[in-house]
């Protein structure tokens, strides 16, 4: 069973984009517990959580229980490790195993799946961790 092994640490800074970047590493352990598949979010990586339109954040926060599969959803996609679809099956998993409740992980994930595609192509380039 997939989790996170560490916990997503931030600090404010106050961007308009991007106004959280990650303080600590922070690790997604994906698959069986000895899989050895660690997805690391590195120190410095910057994110906006979730990127909801405003008109509907009332529906689905920024910052919420699915914000550590935001966060990670953010960076495969900023480091293109693995492809589009990829990265947003793991999200779903990664919400499934933060207990977002179904609704809501399904209306995250087809969200991202067909409107995702803008954010996918201008995603800025960041260094990249490694996947074990």
């Amino acid at each position: 069973m997939s989790s996170f092994t560490e916990p997503l640490i931030v600090e404010v800074i106050q961007k308009e984009r991007r106004p959280f970047r990650v303080v600590r590493p922070f690790v997604y352990a994906a698959g069986a517990p000895d899989s050895g598949h660690l997805l690391i979010v590195p120190p410095g990586f910057e994110t906006d959580f979730a990127s909801v339109p405003f008109g509907f954040r009332w529906l689905v926060p920024i910052v919420g229980r699915h914000g550590k599969a935001a966060v990670l959803h953010d960076w495969l996609y900023a480091s293109k490790l693995m492809p589009r679809r990829m990265a947003d099956d793991l999200f779903l998993e990664a919400m499934t195993v933060l207990g977002v409740r179904p609704w809501r992980r399904y209306l995250a994930y087809w969200s991202v799946r067909l409107f995702g595609r803008r954010a996918w192509c201008k995603a800025e380039p960041v260094r990249k961790s490694r996947i074990h």
